[in-house]
């Protein structure tokens, strides 16, 4: 068994698809035997130092600028950052260093496996085509400490094929990454949904940032005026500016703010149906947990969700900027219980295809193989 550090770009108390993945997997692996300690990038804000009896250390990440300010500040930072990242190497004594989804942990990360000889894998979750804030496109930095990483990493994984495809523009073969679907856990327990919902309504949930498409989403309600009442699920910069946007076209959108894990599992469970418009979507981890509450699911069809979602059976698939074929597809699940009712089957059916388990599995050979060769 390996001595293993993921490597987040971001964890507790964030709560989004990445810390939800390092969180199963790192749970998981221990339950095969591994030793786990999670490294995260240091926020500043308040972290537990464990997750489940599993060591969480916060680790600073600062990163050189242009401007002169800036430059002395990182000046004064890096070195006691790497001393950081060299006493957690000390402690855990890792066999092999895993980036999960690239961004200033993966510089250090990559610097200190080049500098000690750890193997290194490399993780990626669709950060470089789908990140809101575009870090690959603005930051030269990022993209050079990319490139390196591909070149140099013993292995490399993705969630997704069509995730995988973007690493070519950095110079890796998509053919050498390994796609390691996310998973879900069937037992995570439910809470009490947030006050105040609809006693019917449609579902859209995630970070409130532009890419996630909810503001086509409220175009199409707008256009549908389905019976049931409309829920967006979940915090972000984008609230306000969704907000005004639905009271323009005299939306009643109930805006939950930011939720726990055991809300999300009841508001899925509570929903008629769950709309997922992102105009990028790495894999589609929200898609799992409406095929596990049951309820039939309309999600974009760019990216990773066309690989496991099968139009018309296990979902409705939809052109995220088509906020027409939105619109219908949201009065055919208003009007039409009966597909309602097949397509939340036919997706609770499929959602036992994707275990934790079965990924941490995955993840193992990966690191078996990268230890094995170094």
């Amino acid at each position: 068994m390996a001595r293993i550090a993921l490597i987040a770009s971001s964890f507790l108390p964030r709560m989004g698809g990445v810390e939800v993945h390092v969180a199963n997997i790192a749970t998981e692996l221990v339950r095969l035997g591994h030793t786990v300690a999670i490294w995260a990038v240091d926020q500043g804000d308040e972290a537990p130092d464990d997750y489940r009896g599993i060591p969480v250390r916060y680790l600073p990440c600062p990163l050189p600028a242009r401007t002169l300010p800036a430059a002395a500040g990182f000046l004064q930072q890096a070195l006691p950052a790497w001393r950081a990242w060299h006493s957690a190497l000390a402690a855990d004594r890792p066999d092999v260093l895993n980036i999960q989804c690239f961004g200033p942990n993966g510089v250090y990360a990559s610097a200190l496996a080049r500098t000690t000889g750890v193997p290194l894998v490399y993780s990626h979750h669709g950060e470089t085509s789908g990140d809101a804030n575009d870090a690959f496109g603005s930051s030269a930095l990022l993209r050079r400490a990319l490139t390196r990483t591909l070149a140099g990493a013993d292995a490399v994984t993705s969630c997704s094929a069509h995730a995988a495809a973007d690493l070519a523009r950095f110079g890796r073969d998509p053919s050498t990454v390994k796609v390691i679907s996310n998973g879900i856990d069937m037992a995570e327990p439910l809470g009490s949904p947030p006050p105040g919902l609809p006693s019917q309504y449609l579902l859209g949930i995630g970070r409130l940032v532009a890419n996630k498409g909810f503001a086509n989403l409220i175009r199409a309600y707008a256009e549908a005026r389905p019976a049931a009442g409309l829920v967006i699920g979940g915090e972000g910069p984008e609230m306000g500016r969704l907000r005004a946007l639905a009271g323009d076209l005299d939306v009643d959108a109930h805006f939950t703010g930011r939720l726990s894990r055991p809300e999300v599992g009841a508001l899925m469970a509570g929903a008629d149906a769950l709309i997922v418009p992102s105009l990028a979507e790495a894999f589609g981890i929200t898609v799992l947990e409406g095929w596990r509450a049951g309820v039939p699911v309309v999600v974009t069809d760019r990216g990773g969700p066309p690989e496991f979602v099968t139009d018309q059976v296990t979902g409705l698939l939809v052109d995220p900027e088509d906020v027409h074929a939105l619109a219908e597809h949201i009065r055919r699940l208003d009007t039409d219980p009966e597909l309602r009712h097949r397509l939340g089957a036919a997706g609770h059916a499929a959602v036992t295809g994707f275990t934790w388990v079965g990924a941490a599995r995955l993840y193992s050979k990966v690191f078996e193989a990268a230890t094995s060769a170094a």
